[in-house]
């Protein structure tokens, strides 16, 4: 089984990129399944129900999120939804709007929140081991963990502490491509950090002028994106045996766009 996990798609820009390459990439590649970050397909900040519907026409299957899915309110009663593909990280109290994780026919999608820089959420990692626990007798062969998480450290403890028990832990959130790609010990794959799907010419996504502002002069102030000019598709494809649902290999998928 070969599947395409997309990194954090910023904006305008992230998502026509997306509908650009996307097509072609899970033809050519043989992609049985696409997985995508869209916390910021909305501007930047969150994503709205028009924006996760252009990403699914575009070709992907499941949408993950990250601190940024309450940003646009539009999206809360969708994430009631147990059909729609897009889900909020798990690790929020349980009285909070949305599901965690994602059935796709025979793969379970799980999304996580890390806290270091972050914020004061629940525990990931009890949070990822309770829910393996309760599906132990009904679970997927194939599991993938979106680990939304701003520190290495976290997210390499992370895969460690899920090595064998799944079948790939990747890192969102920093919107930087790692050069980490590897099999764990037990068979499962690893990424620090996908990277993103938006403006090469950026930081991060935004303005150049308004990011470096702020270190500039510590003013607070609302970040821009830039929606033309170069972009960047930042992604891994897992090869995985569905037999098993361990992970045969881990490669990078990059591509420019002028």
């Amino acid at each position: 089984m070969k599947i395409l996990m997309i990194g954090d798609i910023v904006g305008r820009l992230g998502r026509n990129t997306v509908e650009n390459v996307l097509p072609d990439l899970r033809k050519d590649l043989g992609v049985d399944l696409v997985v995508a970050n869209g916390e910021n397909a909305a501007g930047g900040f969150g994503i709205t129900p028009d924006t996760a519907k252009q990403l699914i026409k575009s070709g992907v299957d499941v949408i993950t999120s990250g601190n940024h899915i309450w940003d646009q309110r539009a999206i809360v009663p969708y994430l009631e939804d147990v059909e729609f593909p897009i889900m909020r990280p798990m690790n929020y109290p349980t009285s909070t709007p949305g599901k965690g994780y994602f059935l796709a026919g025979d793969v379970l999608v799980v999304n996580l929140l890390g806290r270091v820089f972050l914020g004061a959420f629940d525990c990931p990692f009890v949070a990822v081991s309770t829910l393996l626990d309760e599906l132990s007798d009904n679970m997927p062969l194939v599991v993938l963990v979106d680990f939304h998480a701003e520190a290495t450290a976290e997210k390499e403890a992370m895969g460690w502490h899920l090595d064998g028990r799944v079948s790939a832990v990747v890192g969102t959130h920093t919107h930087v491509p790692t050069a980490d790609t590897r099999i764990l010990p037990k068979g499962t794959a690893y990424v620090s950090d996908l990277g993103m799907v938006g403006p090469l010419n950026s930081i991060i996504g935004a303005d150049p002028n308004d990011a470096m502002g702020r270190f500039l002069d510590q003013v607070p102030r609302r970040l821009s994106m830039v929606i033309d000019g170069p972009a960047r598709f930042n992604s891994v494809l897992l090869d995985i045996d569905d037999q098993s649902g361990d992970t045969i290999s881990i490669s990078r998928v990059d591509r420019y766009l002028d």
